[in-house]
């Protein structure tokens, strides 16, 4: 495994010979960041977003240096020194140079990577921006904290929306679909409802999960086709909603060693048009297991118990998987590398609820019956 320690550089290159990631751990670099000042410490990376290439990725510190990851030109460079903590990050898919950070003091900035200047201010949060969602158009932009979610034009700064929330309810997350003008927003009762985006029309709500169900839902991701809404909690069981039909069809239970659920991300595939089948799924154990939602396998791995994971995100095109380590550090992963003997390792993950699941929706759909009785015929 290489590692690149970016010291008191502003650029160089990120690995100085051709990396050769293992299929065991499909590292291709750890970049670490050292201070050589009279007293040297580690400065930890706490958030990290891919552009739109899936070939570019930025990467903040608690100390508010913003670096940029050129994979493809083999380059980093520090665009940008805000002296405060980075709290989200997230590019402006719009005008490529333009990226959006949200800082300690509850404003986000937006910055231009390749001049390096400040484009604009934004003010309006009272508390911490945890999350920056971005419209598929560039047009639009939403960052969340936890009592409210704001609707901002990328065109002017301006905001357009706020949705100002009881405390006692609290915010979970709000994003853009992908390919669409819904808004979802999820909150800490587990209701979960679409929004229309011009409007703030409520489209639908999500039907309350069963009430055998104990998860209390924490973290959300979405298909690419944006028709499958994956939700996880202080449980190992996994949620999978179908939104075109606004039911719950399928629970898996994770791994008996996974108690909570701290991440989910789907992996994109070039040829599955956006109907994502692999969910990454980050545990407190600092593991991300990564597993096909149709077969519920088990496909692959990383992160480990003496090098756990604190967050990770994947590239839009499926190749890269960027991870912040629990030391501060951040692995970048081959995809390719990891999956290169997926088929000679996959282990069977339980899928607690299909038949009940199959029950559940036999009330809108009576084909599903058929599918029963053969199961039972089986068992």
């Amino acid at each position: 495994m290489q590692s690149t320690d970016l010291g008191n550089k502003e650029s160089g290159k990120i690995w100085l010979r051709k990396p050769s990631p293992a299929t065991r751990d499909g590292i291709i670099v750890n970049i670490i960041h050292n201070t050589s000042d009279y007293h040297p410490k580690v400065l930890r990376f706490l958030n990290v977003a891919f552009d739109d290439s899936g070939d570019s990725l930025i990467a903040g510190d608690h100390q508010g240096n913003i670096y940029v990851f050129d994979l493809y030109g083999n380059r980093f460079n520090l665009v940008q020194r805000t002296a405060q903590a980075c709290t989200a990050l997230a590019f402006n898919l719009r005008r490529k140079s333009e990226f959006l950070v949200a800082l300690a003091d509850y404003s986000i900035k937006c910055f231009d990577t390749v001049t390096k200047e400040l484009v604009s201010w934004m003010r309006g949060h009272d508390s911490s921006v945890f999350s920056i969602s971005v419209h598929a158009s560039g047009k639009y932009a939403i960052t969340t904290s936890s009592d409210t979610a704001q609707l901002w034009d990328l065109d002017t700064f301006q905001r357009k929306r706020k949705l100002n929330i009881r405390q006692s309810v609290g915010i979970q997350k709000v994003f853009f679909l992908p390919l669409s003008n819904t808004i979802i927003s999820c909150f800490k009762d587990n209701s979960i409802f679409a929004w229309e985006c011009d409007t703030l029309f409520c489209k639908y709500q999500l039907p309350a999960p069963p009430e055998s169900s104990s998860i209390s839902y924490k973290v959300f991701a979405v298909t690419r086709d944006g028709r499958i809404l994956a939700a996880g909690g202080k449980s190992n069981h996994l949620h999978l909603w179908c939104l075109e039909a606004t039911q719950l069809f399928r629970i898996i239970q994770m791994p008996t060693k996974v108690r909570a659920i701290r991440h989910l991300e789907f992996l994109p595939d070039s040829f599955d048009a956006g109907s994502n089948q692999v969910l990454g799924v980050l545990s407190q154990d600092g593991i991300m297991r990564f597993v096909n939602i149709q077969t519920c396998k088990l496909l692959f791995e990383i992160g480990s118990l003496d090098e756990g994971i604190s967050f990770s995100v994947i590239s839009p095109h499926g190749r890269y998987i960027a991870s912040i380590m629990e030391n501060g550090s951040l692995n970048i992963y081959s995809v390719q590398a990891l999956t290169q003997e997926i088929n000679k390792v996959c282990d069977q993950v339980v899928n607690i609820s299909f038949l009940k699941t199959l029950k559940y929706c036999i009330i809108k759909n009576k084909i599903f019956m058929l599918c029963i009785d053969r199961l039972m015929k089986i068992l």
